[in-house]
């Protein structure tokens, strides 16, 4: 009995990519418009006890958009070194060799 075990194949992958995990970021707003229409739910559209609300929802929609995050460049560096890590494709029967 060896202390070897077998390689694990995986299939091959036609593209490598990774999901950013920082796209995730929430709209700062969201918060205070469910709060207005929770208010606009219990009290009606036209209700006067959601003014303060609805003023807080127009500054925070109306203020400066946040700076776009940089750009994550694993996609990028991964794309190149796919070619490195994969190795050449097997053709297909009767391609590549001129076979009609």
């Amino acid at each position: 009995m060896s202390g070897r075990h077998k390689a694990i194949r995986l299939p091959p992958l036609k593209t490598l990519r990774v999901k950013d995990p920082k796209r995730t970021v929430e709209n700062p707003c969201i918060a205070i418009m469910s709060s207005v229409l929770a208010c606009w739910a219990s009290a009606g559209y036209n209700a006067t006890g959601c003014a303060a609300v609805e003023t807080q929802l127009r500054k925070c929609m109306d203020g400066p958009a946040p700076p776009p995050a940089p750009a994550n460049t694993i996609n990028y560096h991964l794309s190149r070194m796919q070619k490195h890590m994969t190795g050449p494709r097997k053709q297909k029967v009767g391609e590549g060799r001129g076979i009609w």
